[in-house]
This record gives C-alpha cells, structure tokens and sequence, in this order.
C-alpha cells in the first residue's frame, strides 16, 4: 500500500474549511493531521470532514486555542491524549491504525510557540515551552522501539538546523530558533531516534520551510521562512519511506494558514 501522511497547522478549522477541502482534493491524503483547529470538539465540522471521504476522526479540541484532529481514510483505534506541560491544554492526540498489514502507532502534537522572549524568568510561556520539550523528552525516551512502527508529526514550534530558517545569524535569539529551543527538541529527537523524514530526502545545505509570517508583504518573494512543521519517524518505518513534499503553493491560496501542510509517503 502507497501511503500518505499530511501534517498541516490550520490556523482554525471553522475558517479554514475550504482550503482543506482544496487540499485534499488535489494531495490526496490517506491521513490528514492538523493542529490549531481552535474549536471545542463539539464544534469540529464532522459532517463536512466526513463528505471529504474522512469518515474516522479523532479529535482533542479546545475552545478557540490550540487543538489538535486526526482526519483519516483508514479505521482508527486506541485513541489517547497526552497533557504535558503542567497545562490541560490539547496539545496532542494519538491513534493506531493498519496500512498494508501492519500496524502504525501516530502522534499529533502541537508544542507551544512559546512568546517573544527566550528567557524562562522573564517570559512564562516560554518556561512552558521548555518544560513541555523536557517531558515530551522523558515520555519519547520511555517508548518501547521493539516492533512498533510510530509516526510523530505536528507543528513542534522549532526550526531546528540553520536551513530551516532563512538567516540562522539574525534568528539566534527569535524565539523557535535558539540554541534552547533546537537542543531541546535535538534530545526529543534522540530520546526515541526518531528519523526527521524530511531533511532525510532533503538533506541539508537545501533550505527547506513550512511557516511564513503574516507580516511581510510578498512571503514569497522576501521567502523569510522556518521550517516549523515536522514528520518523524521510528527506525521501524525507515525501510518504508519513499519521499516527502512540502505544499508550498497552498500558503499562496486564499486567506491561507500561515503554516503549510508536510506530506510524508511511504510503502508498506
């Protein structure tokens, strides 16, 4: 079975509905990951996702922030929820599902941004940001990697390597590019050896984003990009990557997300 992951931050689902409808019209995604859906699970657009062809969802939404949603082709089961952080916040959602025989165990996670400033003391959401990287760290490092083939995607808020990022110089203290930020989400990385699918295809020194600002006037002719958005995945799954896209075209669609979708396939 050819199978595609897509893991995309919406930037609230309500508003944004026709865009994923364009989205998966065009990129045919088996399962669609978003994060930033901004709706209590009660308000999620069921019925619509569902005449997409999505007929198994799994959502951990929360009133107008964060949220996350698994949209998927495929049956889902052994639904679960992580709240890291020391916040009830719905940052994350997990399932398991079967493509080509086997089994694959997803996570969806949305770290938080973490503010302006990168200081622990002086700025409280980036003391939660780094606390949130610490346990995600000790709850990655405590998965069994005997067997079971994982996938972990979402919006992590860190562009890790210096092309991930349009002047690593000038983004050293831009908070989602300090030296904290990327060694936190380095030893997240490590903890589990988790493969980043995309600089695997994409190796560096190519630049590569998914997240351009609001704020410029032309984002893709000042093409001032992070990569934000990320696909990983267990060394099980190694054997079965084929190659990785990054939608770039969709942040110049109508009233777009800041973030564009990641697109992971593999062969199983």
């Amino acid at each position: 079975m050819n199978l595609r992951i897509a893991s995309w931050n919406i930037n609230s689902i309500r508003i944004r509905l026709d865009l994923v409808r364009l989205f998966v019209q065009k990129f045919r995604p088996h399962v669609l990951c978003l994060q930033e859906i901004k709706c209590s699970n009660d308000l999620f657009p069921v019925d619509d996702i569902s005449r997409m062809g999505y007929k198994h969802i799994a959502l951990n939404g929360q009133k107008a922030y964060h949220g996350v949603a698994i949209l998927s082709k495929l049956s889902l089961h052994k639904e679960s929820r992580l709240f890291l952080g020391g916040k009830d916040d719905a940052r994350h959602i997990a399932v398991n599902f079967e493509a080509g025989g086997k089994n694959i165990e997803l996570h969806n996670f949305y770290v938080p941004a973490g503010g302006d400033i990168p200081d622990t003391k002086r700025n409280e959401k980036f003391a939660h940001k780094m606390k949130y990287l610490k346990e995600m760290t000790e709850w990655s490092g405590g998965l069994s990697k005997r067997n079971t083939r994982r996938l972990l995607v979402g919006d992590l808020n860190i562009a890790p390597l210096e092309e991930d990022v349009w002047n690593h110089k000038a983004l050293l203290d831009v908070v989602s590019h300090t030296p904290q930020e990327t060694e936190s989400l380095g030893r997240v990385q490590d903890s589990h050896d988790w493969i980043d699918v995309a600089r695997h295809f994409i190796p560096p020194p190519e630049k590569l984003y998914s997240w351009w600002s609001y704020r410029a006037r032309d984002w893709s002719l000042s093409d001032r990009g992070r990569r934000l958005d990320h696909i990983w995945a267990s060394r099980t799954l190694q054997p079965c990557l084929r190659s990785v896209e990054v939608a770039r075209e969709v942040r110049g669609w109508r009233k777009p997300s800041d973030h564009v979708p990641v697109i992971a396939h593999l062969k199983l």
